[in-house]
């Protein structure tokens, strides 16, 4: 990936919200997207990417994660569903144009495996991101039905590898939505 780009919109490729539509050709994103549909990176990516931005996010106080190169991403903490304790998970994210949400997609990069974060959402809603560097309390919902339809066609314009993961996939990628808590 290239260098590190801030949070706050200066470097993305793309509105800040769901309605903003389909990533801008901004040189290295189409490159990046058809990479990240290859099953050799679901196969690396889950265990430098993570690790990368938990390392730039942690030296930069939550202002910068290398990944939010090609999407906008939160640093989300949540409570293990079996240990109870505090688990953080740097993710992408689709941030919703009220402002106040944001729609996390459990892709595990086309993996067989439901990721472990989406585990501890269901069983632990209440949880916390950095957005922005920014700590913001949310509240997490599984979107189910037409809403959780509506959410998926949005996530495939937004990103449109989401569309590779699901095929190689027996489960139906789980999504949720992060709602500001008061």
């Amino acid at each position: 990936m290239s260098a590190p780009v801030r949070q706050d919109g200066g470097a993305h490729s793309r509105g800040e919200g769901a309605s903003a539509g389909s990533a801008r050709t901004a040189p290295g994103v189409r490159l990046m997207q058809k990479v990240s549909s290859t099953r050799a990176f679901a196969r690396i990516a889950p265990h430098f990417v993570p690790a990368m931005d938990r390392a730039v996010h942690r030296l930069t106080r939550g202002r910068v994660i290398l990944s939010a190169r090609m999407l906008p991403g939160v640093v989300l903490t949540a409570r293990g569903a079996r240990s109870g304790l505090a688990r953080t998970t740097p993710l992408a994210c689709m941030p919703e144009a009220d402002g106040d949400s944001w729609v996390l997609i459990g892709s595990n990069f086309g993996r067989p495996g439901h990721p472990a974060w989406t585990g501890n959402l269901l069983a632990h809603p209440d949880a916390s991101i950095s957005w922005k560097g920014r700590d913001i309390p949310v509240r997490a919902r599984l979107l189910e039905g037409e809403e959780r339809a509506s959410a998926w066609r949005a996530a495939l314009n937004f990103w449109p590898p989401y569309a590779t993961y699901q095929s190689r996939i027996d489960r139906e990628i789980r999504l949720f939505r992060l709602e500001r808590r008061a």
